[in-house]
């Protein structure tokens, strides 16, 4: 090549971007670190907050399952816990704890529950008033709760020393045959029913059509060039195949997300439950204990889908963001302050008493002003969300519509303080699931649209 043409393709370069033009903006330098931490309560232990036998043994343990994110502002973590709830103040104290030992704040942790029901609740101020009255009901041991953010806040800031650079994110997404139905379903006059359980023995139930569910896994995974660090794995469903008879278990989900974790060792596997307040295995489970790892095998199988779908792009923007979420205290018969209050010292039920104690806890959390976080991890052609408690799975699929341009990766079991979050159609046809486990009044579904819209397209 002659001098000259060199000196041509010199200035070609040069002014290959005008001087006008803005200047383009930086790629994200993220990092991303892994942690898994076992959260196993003790035996004597209570299970889904007093609602069904204390711990008697462990089938398999239970653990807390997560990453940070850094390099955009304040570290991001996401955990996800084999719990059954996290609520008000003991959700608080997790964060919190979290937040400090890596030097963030609590809004930027990212907490969901996996909502498996031999597990623990937490609801620190619950577990006090059942305490300060005397209750025989029990929802948590307080200090467990402590004793276990104290560790996986260690375990979270270890982590750290061993941080991989992030350059792509994954997305794909794994169709699970034969898991997930709707509790809401019509039978063969048309007439609309909610009792299709977790666990369901009447035929007729579970042949009935599979209603409104989100079929699909979705994976969303974090690469460094061509080597995978972690994914979550998000499904709508329920997890529990067979519950209350004393013996911990992460459950069908859990045992599939373990099964995984051996195939991909250096690949961390998160698996979070989406929105599934309505969503359970009962068209699938008739409750047999032989049911559980056949349950297990389809999720198993759909987050291998989901993995052999995936398509890596590169980073090019990354964002969080979160906004306040305001729910309305239930008034309905039984809810207003005075009665819980009378149900807690009266109830001759312990679960009833502690029914009565996470009402009033809830209460208390609205009483103070304190919202909901909404918290919404973004990277343009893919988001994470969170959103609170057990709310149904038509919102998940409302999230998907909001951005569809974007793979849209939604967990529930966040916030867990309102119980069932329904949309207006279940009050109307009288869900009998929201007699006692739901501690918000009709309108959330306004409420939460409005969230999701601004949410999704800021």
């Amino acid at each position: 090549m002659t001098p000259t043409r060199r000196q041509a393709l010199g200035t070609l370069g040069v002014m290959a971007v005008p001087a006008w033009l803005p200047a383009a903006e930086p790629k994200p330098q993220l990092r991303l670190s892994t942690f898994t931490v076992e959260v196993t309560p003790p035996i004597g232990h209570p299970c889904m907050g007093g609602g069904v036998t204390p711990v008697k043994e462990i089938l398999d343990p239970l653990y807390a399952v997560g990453f940070t994110l850094t390099g955009m502002g304040k570290p991001i973590v996401s955990v996800a816990m084999d719990w059954c709830e996290i609520r008000n103040g003991s959700y608080d104290l997790i964060r919190k704890t979290i937040a400090q030992a890596v030097a963030t704040d609590p809004v930027r942790v990212m907490l969901t529950a996996l909502h498996q029901h031999d597990a623990p609740i937490a609801d620190k101020e619950a577990q006090q008033l059942l305490e300060q009255h005397g209750a025989k009901g029990a929802i948590c041991d307080n200090a467990f709760v402590a004793e276990t953010a104290k560790r996986l806040a260690a375990a979270v800031a270890k982590a750290q020393q061993h941080a991989q650079p992030v350059t792509h994110i994954g997305t794909g997404k794994g169709r699970v045959e034969g898991v997930a139905s709707n509790r809401r379903y019509l039978d063969e006059a048309g007439k609309v029913h909610y009792n299709r359980m977790s666990a369901t023995r009447d035929p007729k139930i579970r042949e009935a059509e599979e209603g409104d569910i989100d079929p699909f896994v979705h994976a969303l995974s974090f690469w460094n060039g061509d080597t995978p660090l972690a994914v979550i794995n998000a499904y709508a469903t329920h997890p529990m195949s067979y519950y209350g008879r004393g013996g911990v278990t992460s459950d069908f989900v859990g045992l599939a997300r373990k099964r995984r974790q051996v195939d991909t060792p250096d690949v961390l596997q998160m698996y979070v439950s989406g929105c599934s307040g309505n969503v359970t295995a009962g068209k699938y489970n008739t409750g047999a204990t032989e049911n559980r790892p056949i349950l297990a095998d389809r999720i198993y199988k759909g987050i291998v889908a989901a993995w052999n779908d995936t398509k890596k792009t590169p980073i090019t923007q990354a964002a969080f963001r979160s906004l306040s979420l305001k729910l309305p205290v239930r008034t309905s018969k039984g809810f207003a302050r005075d009665e819980l209050l009378h149900r807690l010292k009266t109830d001759p039920r312990p679960f009833g008493q502690c029914l009565a104690a996470l009402g009033l806890s809830w209460q208390q959390r609205v009483a103070a002003g304190q919202p909901i976080d909404l918290p919404i991890l973004d990277f343009g052609s893919a988001v994470l969300l969170i959103l609170p408690a057990e709310i149904y799975v038509e919102f998940q699929l409302l999230a998907q519509k909001l951005r569809p341009a974007s793979f849209v990766v939604v967990a529930g079991y966040g916030e867990c303080g309102p119980g069932y979050i329904p949309i207006e159609r279940a009050w109307k046809e009288n869900d009998g699931n929201l007699s006692d486990w739901s501690w918000v009044d009709p309108g959330c579904e306004a409420i939460v649209t409005d969230a999701l819209k601004q949410a999704l397209n800021p």
